[in-house]
């Protein structure tokens, strides 16, 4: 029997995960906004369904459902296809972040610290991260970390001089590579444990301005220059990420799902990005 993922915000997380299950037979279903994305999910080997639209034939049809798209301000599936909750799928998987910590001030986190966000867009993922869980579906919760990967790294601002290295004394970020999310929701979704929770991250928190140092290095060019956190320029949005700071624990994953890391840290990803684009 064909196994059917349907893809809710079939973006840059699912479809490293389609990129595993297509070579294994498996059916993929992906919603899209966009005519023009929809074209390219199909040349990729996912069956694009336009959003808004009508979901009931492809709820039906669905072993497996992933729900990647952020609320805005409520879940975007729940709120226009409450029909969502009658279905009968065997796994869910909801992408959420690890912003719902808020900060705390470097300090370790793990799935039982209390959700404290500190941003309007992690009090919002709080709120979907409970709507889906009260569905009654067999629900999991997968907390991601600033996510890079495939035409997500830090190269191309190192290499046109645009990066800058942002100081603010404490700051930590975890990270973790795509392909790490895939391979995360591939382990669950073989061993279902319906209401978990995970956090998705490496083993190495650091400071944002060693990756690009590090990016820097690899590409044999002078480090970027520095700017103090009260003066630089920032948009809305990456000011908001430097409001929070913490270490991320991913034990469980390890622990639960046998998760051995592709990219246990920063300079392992980066490598990999760079050997991948020569």
């Amino acid at each position: 029997m064909t196994q059917t993922l349907l893809s809710l915000g079939h973006g840059y997380s699912a479809r490293a995960l389609a990129r595993r299950l297509i070579p294994q037979g498996w059916r993929i279903i992906g919603t899209t906004r966009s005519a023009a994305k929809a074209r390219a999910l199909q040349a990729e080997g996912v069956e694009p369904l336009l959003w808004p639209g009508d979901l009931s034939a492809a709820l039906a049809g669905a072993s497996h459902i992933l729900v990647s798209a952020a609320p805005d301000p409520t879940d975007p599936f729940l709120a226009a296809a409450p029909g969502i909750a009658t279905g009968a799928p065997l796994w869910v998987g909801y992408l959420s972040t690890t912003g719902v910590y808020g900060d705390h001030q470097g300090s370790w986190v793990d799935e039982s610290t209390p959700l404290t966000p500190s941003t309007a867009r992690g009090q919002a993922r709080v709120a979907a991260e409970a709507e889906w869980l009260a569905t009654g579906l067999p629900v999991h919760i997968f907390r991601l970390a600033g996510i890079y990967g495939p035409g997500r790294g830090p190269f191309e601002k190192v290499r046109d001089g645009t990066a800058r290295r942002i100081l603010k004394p404490g700051q930590v970020f975890s990270r973790t590579h795509v392909d790490d999310i895939a391979q995360v929701l591939e382990a669950s979704m073989l061993r279902p444990d319906p209401g978990a929770i995970y956090n998705v991250c490496d083993d190495d928190p650091a400071p944002p301005e060693d990756v690009l140092s590090h990016a820097a290095h690899l590409l044999g060019l002078p480090e970027p220059p520095a700017v103090p956190y009260d003066e630089a320029e920032m948009s809305p949005m990456a000011r908001s990420f430097y409001a929070e700071s913490k270490r991320v624990r991913n034990d469980r994953i390890k622990r639960d799902l046998g998760i051995r890391l592709i990219h246990p840290d920063y300079r392992s990803g980066l490598q990999s990005l760079l050997a991948e684009e020569t």
